[in-house]
């Protein structure tokens, strides 16, 4: 248990620095060099002649990434054309046909329509389909249009499968003679993101059974020598294509890896995600004025791209700041924790860390551990997982020969929609070992982490939208040079704070505590340790024991007589009945 410095606060990049210092020397990326595996699904896909016919990809819909899996076919495409010793079909008649979203059947399969002559010996016409389009080729299609219009799926399977389509008449209220059926060589390519895969996965068993082949573009990769040379040439590659400004130095870059970073959530991976990539270094550019883009350039898009989406945000604070949300910096409570949460509102475009008040009060009873949350469905299955456990833990701590004699409730005050996850078991465990042991917790420290059967913290998401939500609150307030945040010591990879936060770290104006465990953690809210080897040390569970040995053997009030009468006189009314 100790605060962390504030170098940890952030990415350190100063062993790749001879890395990032060659940038400028370096060679743009081809196409598929940080996707391995989605490289070698389309290499063995456009490799086979028989099955599967199909390539299901996860992937962003949108048309950044399909231009890119689309290049990756042509590369392996031309690759197979010119390795293959037997007779194929050449690259110029490898179409590569794109279907858009609103994709009806006639659009896809074609159709027979009937002729315009009222003539028995006029033929009918023919329109082809997207299907014919892509004949000895690759046909890419939105999984959003197979999910919209499902009665395309079992005709366009059957016409993969058999290679074999059969016509179909426009109006099939008219009779006409259709054509035979025309054989064709279709691949097809399934393109969309994981959670409309498993849509389509539910409704036909057979993608995931062989009939298809699968692939992905990874979103990250780990941080090393190697790959950080191949992600710059991605980086590179992506500038080149879409023609914007390079970067000017070294520090340049460096801004880039940090916002990516805190992007991923990871301080030893590198995003991926093109569409954040090009969004970033267009605003950059514009910042540039269509020069080269400096770390400056790219620190202010990046603010420019909070400020946006700042006013939820603001708002929120805003309401602590008034007094409409009451939130605790300075002073001592007992049974009340600042917690931290993720706040996602619906049409908002990013999260963020909103400090939430939680409370616990102890009343004789049997043990129950009331959390309201769940009681009136405002709790989901997750925070009641995670209740449970710490439950456990305490049960386990206390080590008693029977049931605890206090009953808990436990609330987020002013908590109005649902909570989910288990991040602030490790704050609901503090509060309610405050109440049983009247020991009042520093309100100048917020508290975020999980905790499991033994007490270790756990790892949580979203730690640097957390931790400055807090920061906000404090620095309104005006920093004491006490506050700060306790979370898990699993979670120091993930932090990337933004750097006015990183100053006051500095300036120990504001502190950051990494914790493995309960034990740590306890101590650093109450001044009291948890528990102790030595027994004559006074620790949170020795005043829990003295209060639960009070209530059996010491001299207790009139309420309390009466509630113990009360007890015996119902249970003296069942054993008679």
């Amino acid at each position: 248990m100790h605060e962390e410095s504030w170098r940890t606060m952030f990415p350190d990049y100063t062993q790749y620095q001879t890395t990032l210092d060659h940038y400028s020397n370096l060679e743009p990326a081809s196409i598929g060099t940080l996707q391995p595996r989605l490289s070698d699904a389309v290499r063995r896909f456009s490799a086979l002649n028989l099955q599967p016919r199909i390539l299901r990809i996860t992937a962003p819909d949108n048309t950044l990434y399909r231009d890119y899996i689309i290049e990756l076919i042509k590369k392996y495409q031309f690759n197979s054309n010119n390795n293959t010793t037997c007779s194929q079909t050449s690259e110029k008649e490898q179409p590569i046909i794109i279907a858009g979203e609103n994709v009806t059947a006639e659009k896809l399969f074609g159709a027979v329509y009937p002729p315009l002559e009222q003539n028995t010996l006029a033929k009918p016409s023919v329109k082809h389909g997207l299907l014919h389009q892509a004949h000895n080729g690759y046909l890419i299609l939105s999984i959003t249009a197979l999910l919209s219009n499902p009665s395309l799926w079992p005709r366009l399977k059957r016409t993969l499968t058999d290679g074999v389509l059969e016509w179909e008449a426009s109006n099939k209220k008219v009779v006409i003679n259709l054509p035979p059926a025309e054989k064709l060589n279709v691949k097809l390519v399934i393109i969309g993101d994981r959670y409309l895969m498993a849509e389509l996965d539910s409704a036909e068993p057979d993608l995931s059974t062989g009939f298809a082949m699968y692939g992905e573009f990874e979103q990250d990769l780990l941080l090393n020598d190697a790959s950080l040379e191949d992600y710059l040439g991605y980086v590179k590659a992506i500038i080149d294509h879409h023609q914007l400004p390079q970067f000017a130095d070294s520090d340049a870059v460096t801004a880039l890896l940090n916002a990516g970073a805190r992007y991923a959530e990871d301080q030893t991976r590198l995003p991926l995600c093109l569409l954040w990539h090009l969004n970033l270094l267009s605003e950059a550019s514009l910042e540039s004025d269509g020069k080269v883009i400096t770390a400056a350039n790219i620190k202010a898009s990046l603010r420019a791209k909070e400020y946006r989406e700042s006013y939820l945000p603001e708002r929120a604070i805003a309401d602590i700041h008034h007094g409409q949300v009451l939130i605790a910096s300075d002073g001592k409570e007992i049974g009340q924790v600042n917690g931290l949460t993720v706040v996602e509102m619906p049409g908002h475009p990013t999260a963020y860390g909103e400090p939430a008040r939680i409370s616990c009060v102890v009343h004789f009873g049997d043990g129950d551990i009331s959390d309201v949350e769940r009681k009136v469905e405002l709790g989901g299955n997750i925070h009641a997982k995670g209740m449970m456990i710490m439950q456990a833990f305490v049960a386990t701590a206390l080590d008693l020969d029977q049931a605890l004699p206090y009953s808990a409730s436990i609330v987020f005050e002013q908590s109005y929609s649902e909570v989910d996850g288990d991040s602030a078991s490790l704050a609901e465990l503090c509060a309610l070992m405050s109440a049983l042991s009247s020991q009042p917790i520093n309100q100048q420290i917020a508290v975020t982490g999980a905790v499991d059967q033994f007490g270790r913290v756990q790892a949580v998401g979203g730690i640097n939208e957390k931790v400055e939500g807090f920061y906000k609150v404090c620095v309104h307030r005006g920093l004491t040079g006490n506050q700060g945040v306790i979370l898990p010591k699993t979670n120091l990879s993930n932090l990337c704070l933004n750097d006015e936060v990183i100053e006051a770290i500095k300036a120990k104006q504001f502190h950051i505590w990494a914790v493995e465990n309960v034990d740590e953690a306890i101590p650093l809210l109450t001044d009291k340790p948890f528990r102790s080897e030595n027994e004559e040390d006074e620790t949170i569970l020795s005043l829990i024991e003295e209060r639960i040995d009070y209530f059996h053997h010491g001299d207790l009030s009139n309420e309390v007589g009466i509630l113990n009468k009360i007890r015996i006189c119902i249970a003296n009314w069942f054993v008679q009945n």
